[in-house]
């Protein structure tokens, strides 16, 4: 099977930092979102000839955490959620990459907290190009969500008037770009 993604360019991308986030977006006392960033410390993925073999490993640094409100950020920094002095990166390794029609997924290994448990994020390919510099650019948006207590994120309230404090279900969103290495 032949796919064709405008640009593509088989080899070596890493991660370039200052264009890419880690997203992620929760459900605050039942009624609305907060949302949220990782700064992504690394990543590599490997594009060979076929995308479908393609290899993503990538890691975050848990306790660049920010939601624009220091307390907050704070707390889940602490024990009772992220717990980043005891694990200071989230990351994730994919075990595969599949195209359903026109859409592609990738599929992988995520660990937050040491708990690794397997996700699918669906992917957009954002482009490839040559940047004003001569770097050889790729980009993609992915996405999935997750049950933030299958990797032991539990810590809750309850609200007086029903519910909770934290939702379970985490939007999380990857904004990421890479550069051809030579």
């Amino acid at each position: 099977m032949t796919i064709d993604i405008p640009g593509y360019k088989p080899g070596t991308y890493v991660l370039d930092a200052a264009h890419s986030e880690v997203g992620f977006e929760v459900r605050h006392m039942m009624m609305s979102k907060v949302r949220g960033h990782f700064d992504v410390k690394d990543a590599t993925i490997v594009l060979p000839e076929n995308p479908l073999d393609a290899k993503v490993d990538a890691t975050v640094d848990a306790a660049s955490l920010n939601t624009k409100d220091e307390g907050r950020d704070q707390h889940l920094r602490s024990a009772d959620f992220f717990d980043v002095e005891q694990f200071p990166t989230i990351s994730f390794t994919s075990t595969g990459v599949r195209q359903e029609g026109g859409d592609f997924y990738v599929d992988g290994d995520l660990t937050i907290r040491g708990v690794t448990k397997p996700v699918t994020f669906s992917l957009e390919f954002g482009g490839f190009g040559t940047d004003p510099w001569g770097n050889y650019k790729g980009g993609a948006t992915a996405e999935t969500k997750i049950n933030r207590e299958d990797f032991g994120l539990t810590w809750n309230a309850a609200l007086e008037t029903g519910g909770v404090l934290v939702g379970k279900d985490v939007k999380i969103t990857l904004d990421i770009q890479g550069t051809l290495q030579a």
